[in-house]
């Protein structure tokens, strides 16, 4: 997560500096774009993977809630029927499968977090994308408009040669 929102302050902040270096802007912004798009897409990847643990352990902690309830269940019924070591051993599974929760639900925090932080870095990267997409059509915009213009001068300086 980190190192994507470092790699795309990286991108922006010497976006300038290396147009204005480039020999070819275009090609240069080209392989930004590309760059970023490519970074894009990892982030949807591990999004996706995030999403499909975070629907694991869902199902896990409904599981285990479950068996908590079975096993409280269990030994209420050993404690009608007088048998206290059943009931003991029914509260102790019970209780590991609420420990076995907790966990469960500590790492599933953790994916919550890491997923908001994934869209946030996602939604920064799209904003800048459309921003080097902006800067790559302006580009295209002024070298079309220089293309008209040197055209144009050559034409002038070819009408002032022949008169």
């Amino acid at each position: 997560m980190g190192m994507f929102t470092r790699m795309n302050d990286i991108v922006q902040s010497n976006i300038n500096a290396m147009l204005d270096k480039a020999e070819d802007p275009q090609k240069v912004m080209r392989l930004i774009i590309q760059e970023m798009e490519e970074t894009l897409v990892e982030l949807r990847t591990i999004s996706a993977r995030n999403i499909a643990e975070k629907k694991q352990f869902t199902r896990k902690i409904r599981r285990l809630s479950e068996d908590a309830s079975h096993w409280a269940e269990k030994a209420k019924l050993a404690i009608e029927h007088n048998k206290e070591a059943l009931a003991r051993a029914a509260l102790v599974q019970k209780q590991q499968s609420l420990e076995e929760q907790d966990v469960l639900e500590q790492q599933l925090t953790a994916i919550n977090e890491n997923l908001q932080g994934l869209e946030a870095d996602a939604q920064r990267l799209n904003a800048k994308l459309a921003e080097a997409r902006a800067k790559q059509k302006i580009l295209n915009t002024r070298e079309v408009s220089s293309a008209t213009r040197l055209k144009a001068k050559n034409m002038q300086a070819q009408y002032d040669i022949e008169h």
